[in-house]
């Protein structure tokens, strides 16, 4: 089956819903959308290798900005779950300094690490490859018209994936982080989670985490293809090929964040779910929900804001870059086709 699927990629007319306007040239024989590699690519555009180099892409902004920020995230949880010792995002700093030292703030950057790089890799891979299979199944013009719906729909199915991927490290990783004496390390707190609940201790918040992750992944790639799309037209002196590569990556950067706290509002009560479920043993998702109550359900919100926007923010500009130093294709924002310009009268 795969080969068949890739070979659609490779073929169709209406690869992505944006089109090369420049540098292409009919090879007889051959389909525009499958012409040779551009100048300065190093691979085609839905090729194999361009979906792989976009997973390791996901993989570097994604690990990389997580395990960056675990003391932000660690103190957030903490706010989650006991809000009776940790007070605000000071207090929990000031606190957990003085319980466990300094080195109390980087508990759970293990399965961070691996847990979201793991979460990236499929995140970013499977987006860019469900973009191309909607896109080609929606066709050029309805790609065009259609293509908020298209990016919530590719970045839907690919954090469904990407979330089975990162649920037993986001287990983990609560656990160490909000259980006190539990485990101070990965290694320490896997097989003790598996000796107690089996393998339903990495599963058991999967849904949870998908209520979290899928809003917030639909949101934060949807919301940042459109506002870089409004940034190039409304806000950038010159179109995206006149710009600099720093000057692209900057607007990418300003994009990223602004999508990150839209994120960071839409998926926080199914964080705070996650949070509570991963601490409290043989609970449910409607007995947590129940007893923190809808207020509950918004605490460490202003943290979390801080951190996702800025993680958002930089997870672009990361990828970006990546996608820069790599030479993988970087197509335009998307315009409106030919096809239908003509249909709208449009010039």
């Amino acid at each position: 089956m795969f080969p068949s699927v890739r070979d659609i990629c490779k073929n169709s007319e209406y690869k992505a819903p944006i089109r090369y306007e420049d540098c292409q040239e009919l090879i007889p024989g051959r389909n525009i959308a499958a012409a040779a590699i551009q100048p300065g690519e190093s691979c085609e555009y839905a090729s194999d290798k361009y979906f792989l180099l976009c997973g390791l892409g996901g993989i570097l902004s994604c690990g990389i900005t997580h395990t960056m920020v675990v003391p932000l995230d660690l103190v957030k949880c903490r706010l989650q779950v006991d809000p009776a010792k940790y007070k605000n995002l000071f207090n929990g700093f000031r606190v957990t300094v003085q319980d466990e030292g300094t080195r109390g703030l980087a508990k759970g950057w293990a399965p961070t690490f691996y847990g979201y790089s793991m979460q990236g890799a499929c995140k970013f891979g499977f987006y860019e490859y469900f973009k191309v299979i909607y896109s080609n199944i929606l066709g050029e013009e309805n790609s065009y018209v259609w293509r908020t719906s298209l990016y919530l729909a590719a970045s839907a199915t690919a954090e469904f994936i990407a979330d089975i991927a990162l649920s037993p490290m986001e287990a983990a990783k609560v656990k160490i982080q909000t259980t006190p004496g539990f485990a101070n390390t990965l290694r320490q707190a896997m097989p003790k989670m598996y000796g107690e609940e089996g393998m339903t201790a990495f599963f058991k918040s999967l849904v949870p985490l998908w209520c979290r992750q899928i809003p917030y992944t639909m949101m934060k790639f949807a919301c940042f293809e459109r506002t870089l799309e409004l940034l190039y037209k409304y806000v950038v002196p010159k179109p995206r090929a006149d710009c600099t590569k720093g000057e692209q990556l900057v607007v990418t950067f300003a994009a990223g964040y602004i999508a990150g706290v839209f994120c960071a509002i839409v998926s926080h009560p199914a964080d705070t779910l996650v949070s509570k479920l991963n601490q409290e043993k043989g609970s449910t998702a409607i007995d947590v929900a129940k007893k923190i109550g809808l207020m509950g359900m918004w605490k460490g919100l202003g943290p979390r804001i801080i951190m996702i926007g800025t993680l958002t923010a930089a997870q672009w500009f990361i990828y970006d870059f990546v996608k820069v130093t790599l030479g993988i294709p970087r197509p335009p924002p998307p315009e409106m086709p030919e096809s239908l310009k003509k249909k709208l009268g449009v010039h």
